[in-house]
This record gives C-alpha cells, sequence and structure tokens, in this order.
C-alpha cells in the first residue's frame, strides 16, 4: 500500500539523531546537511517557507544515496528514504532537478536501462519458476546470470528469464521519476503474468526490495498474491542444507570477507544464507566486515553513481577499506551492481574480488 503523506516524514525526522550514527554519506562526508536529520530538516524548512528549492538545497537532496540504512535503524519506521523520493519528484516536477538525473530518466524512458541504448529482451517461455534479470546483471556483471542459471540448473530449476535488461524500477523512483518508474514495473509484472510464473527468483536485494516493498509504498501498484518472490542466494542454501545441491570445499586457506550488498538492510535476516554457501565452498578463515548485516553500508551502486559518481566511489572505497581492515585478502558478493562498483578500486586496494554465484558454480562437483 502507498503510504499517504509521505513527505511529512521529515517533521519527525528533522531533529531526531536516532539514525545519524548510521548514515553512511554522512560518515564520508562529515557534513551534518547531509545526514537523515539534515534532509529531514532541509524539506520540511522548505515546505514551511524558510528555504527554497535552488542549486544549494537541491545539492543537499541529492546526495542521499537512498540506501534504506536510516529507515532500517528507526523504532518508529519512519520512510524517511520514501519521502526523499517524494521530495526529489517535487523538484523535477519544477524542473530544478540535477543534468544527469534528467539524463539517466530520458535513457530509462527510451531503453528501460540506463547503461546501453538496447530495449529489453522478452520473455521466450511460459513456467512456474522466472528468473527477474534487470539491468545491472545484463550489462554490467553478466557472468552472474551465466553462474547464478548454472547453480539452478544443478539444483533442478531451468527458470523462465524476464526483465531481461530492464531496471527494477527503484532508480528513476529514486531520482524523484515516480511515472517511469511506474511504466517500467507494469512491463515487468505483465511479463510476469504472461509467463504464468508463482515463484519469483532474483539475483540481488535491491530487486527484493523493489518488488516487495517499494512497488507498494512509492509506487502504489499491488505485487501479485499468487507468485512468491525470493532471492536466489536463499533458495540456493535452502537446497544445500537439504541435500539438493553440492559443493566441492576448496582447499584454498587464504582469509576472505562477505560484502552485504547495497539493499541488504531492507531485507530483514537475508545474510545467513550467502555466508552458509560461502562456508560450504571455501576453507578459508571468514572475516567480517564492521559494517555488515543489519548495519550493512551500500557500494555505491545507487542513483548516485549517475548523480554524483565521486561520492558514489568513495562508498564503494571505503567498503574495500572495511575488508582489508579487517584482514580480508579476497572478497566476495553478487548483486551485479555491487560487483561492478567494487572491481573498479578492488585491485588498487590489494583485494580480490569474485562473484559469489561465479565461484559457487566453480565449485560444483
Amino acid at each position: 500500500m502507498a503510504i499517504e503523506n509521505v513527505i511529512l516524514a521529515t517533521d519527525n525526522c528533522r531533529y531526531c539523531l536516532m539514525c545519524r550514527h548510521v548514515c553512511p554519506v554522512g560518515h564520508l562526508t562529515r557534513l551534518e546537511t547531509l545526514t537523515p536529520h539534515g534532509w529531514g530538516l532541509t524539506i520540511a524548512s522548505v515546505r514551511r517557507g524558510q528555504l527554497q528549492w535552488d542549486a544549494d538545497t537541491v545539492g543537499v537532496l541529492y546526495h542521499c544515496a537512498d540506501c534504506g540504512t536510516c529507515r532500517s535503524h528507526c523504532v518508529t519506521d519512519q520512510p524517511l528514504p520514501e519521502a526523499i523520493a517524494a521530495a526529489r519528484a517535487e523538484v523535477v516536477a519544477l524542473g530544478l532537478a540535477p543534468n544527469a538525473a534528467h539524463e539517466v530518466a530520458e535513457k530509462l524512458l527510451r531503453w528501460g536501462n540506463p547503461y546501453k541504448a538496447r530495449a529489453a529482451e522478452p520473455a521466450r517461455d511460459e513456467g512456474d519458476v522466472a528468473l527477474f534479470v534487470g539491468d545491472e546483471a545484463r550489462h554490467r556483471w553478466p557472468s552472474a546470470l551465466d553462474a547464478a542459471l548454472k547453480l539452478l540448473k544443478a539444483a533442478g530449476v531451468e527458470p523462465v528469464l524476464i526483465g531481461n535488461g530492464r531496471n527494477n524500477g527503484y532508480l528513476p523512483s529514486s531520482l524523484g521519476f515516480p511515472g517511469i518508474a511506474q511504466d517500467l514495473a507494469r512491463a515487468t509484472l505483465d511479463e510476469l503474468a504472461a509467463t504464468g510464473a508463482t515463484r519469483l527468483l532474483v539475483l540481488s536485494p535491491g530487486d527484493l526490495f523493489a518488488f516487495r516493498q517499494l512497488y507498494g509504498e512509492r509506487l502504489g501498484l499491488d505485487w501479485p498474491e499468487d507468485v512468491v518472490v525470493e532471492e536466489v542466494v536463499e533458495f540456493l542454501a535452502r537446497q544445500l542444507e537439504a541435500g539438493s545441491l553440492a559443493l566441492r570445499r576448496s582447499d584454498d586457506g587464504q582469509a576472505y570477507a562477505y560484502v552485504d550488498p547495497t539493499h541488504t538492510v531492507r531485507v530483514e535476516g537475508r545474510w545467513w544464507a550467502p555466508r552458509k554457501l560461502l562456508a560450504a565452498a571455501l576453507a578459508g578463515e571468514p572475516r567480517e566486515l564492521f559494517w555488515r548485516r543489519e548495519r550493512a553500508h551500500p557500494s555505491g551502486a545507487t542513483a548516485l553513481q549517475f548523480t554524483l559518481p565521486h561520492m558514489a566511489m568513495m562508498l564503494a572505497s571505503a567498503r574495500l577499506e572495511d575488508a582489508r581492515q579487517a584482514g580480508a585478502r579476497l572478497i566476495v558478493t553478487e548483486a551485479p551492481g555491487d560487483l561492478a562498483q567494487l572491481s573498479r578500486l578492488a585491485p588498487k586496494a590489494g583485494l580480490r574480488l569474485q562473484g559469489l554465484f561465479e565461484l559457487l558454480a566453480e565449485r560444483l562437483p
């Protein structure tokens, strides 16, 4: 269900510091304006006529990563990220959004993705199980998709591919273009319905958040009641427990760390599955990042990679430094967007990066 008057959450957040200590952008910039209560205060002040939307205030508004960390640490569940997205939509309507946001919106409107001038491939089959590919797996890290399909086949599942090259709707919603987000979401829902699938697998917590929560809260769209959506990593972990999936354990003893993907904090309890799979595939000592699990920070695989790419790279660098300080030599994650972000800096940090699905596929008997 869509949240009514969501922007009013800023009245509750503007002087509250409950989540300030976990905000990744606040950590990096050390600017009070660029923290959850700073964004809340800015939006509320504009609504009160104490500020106006101009280059400075719009710049503040678009510094938020929309990672969900603030809301996940709020005991009263204030939907501040959703309020910030709504405020951005108002800024877009006023014609004051950054040029970079409009450039991404134009690509999404034309191609359904911001990466390549290529429309999504339509689903070609019907089946009980579908897999949402998305634009990041198709255009940024396709080996994750190939490996995931190999693992699913080993577990006895050959899904129908949908959304093959299409954004899940999160990106335009985050940038302030809910109409484009709704169009993309409806295209995915129509394609899903055409397959007849009753189960939808996804490759990342970002996709799971979009389908389970964002569609309803931000876009006012209902998820089909007869379709269960779950992450591939959770499905594989359950298959491993049931004995339906076997993995050969590597004798490589180097220390490794799992990097919880962007949006992990928006999917409660999902962190056990990738760690269980890694423990079955690697003999090395697992190391944990400080910003992990329920307080996991994003890698920059959000709208910031388009509007403020230097900030996105700072977030990626911070994740790598967290892993390095934990003593890891190998870092593993599965979300295609995070892999693309981290791959640009991992060699300079002296870390080896590997996709979780690719690693597991190599360990199949």
